[in-house]
């Protein structure tokens, strides 16, 4: 019984952990969005990598900035990968293309005008995490994140929402 009470105690106060830290965010202004990766199926410029699993958010601050983090299991250990915010859902075309902003963007990669949270490189257990920070504030197209296999084809997306 005294296991079950302590468990019961250790959650409630988790619980609470997870409102506090989400709280500064929403008081600030923050907005939030997150989702999970869904494996591409094979062909059509993509490649099957059917046990990725793990979640991307995006976060748009109160300053102007957006922050993306990706963390991500089931690559290829040792392989490097690409990741993109896109500017279409997943199911709608593949996630069509790269989020660009209409104007050059401090961090922005590439040419100044994109999202990128990679190219991050799997540790030994096919364990990756990507994050960037670029300084504005990403428009309601970004909606979701692709990642790209060695050599570009899209290999996994989540929706943010």
């Amino acid at each position: 019984m005294n296991a079950l009470v302590e468990k019961a105690g250790t959650l409630a106060v988790a619980a609470v952990l997870v409102v506090l830290m989400a709280a500064p965010l929403s008081a600030r202004g923050s907005e939030v969005t997150k989702g999970t990766f869904e494996s591409f199926a094979a062909g059509s410029g993509h490649v099957a990598y059917d046990g990725i699993q793990g979640n991307a958010r995006m976060i748009r601050t109160a300053a102007g900035d957006t922050i993306v983090v990706v963390t991500v299991k089931g690559l290829v250990a040792g392989e490097t990968y690409g990741s993109h915010v896109h500017n279409q859902a997943c199911s709608d075309g593949d996630a069509g293309g790269h989020y660009r902003f209409g104007h050059l963007v401090p961090g922005g990669a590439l040419d100044g005008f994109e999202i990128w949270p990679g190219p991050f490189t799997a540790n030994a257990a096919g364990h990756a995490v990507g994050r960037t920070e670029v300084g504005a504030t990403a428009g309601p197209t970004a909606v979701s994140v692709v990642i790209h296999a060695p050599g570009g084809a899209k290999v996994a997306c989540a929706d943010l929402g």
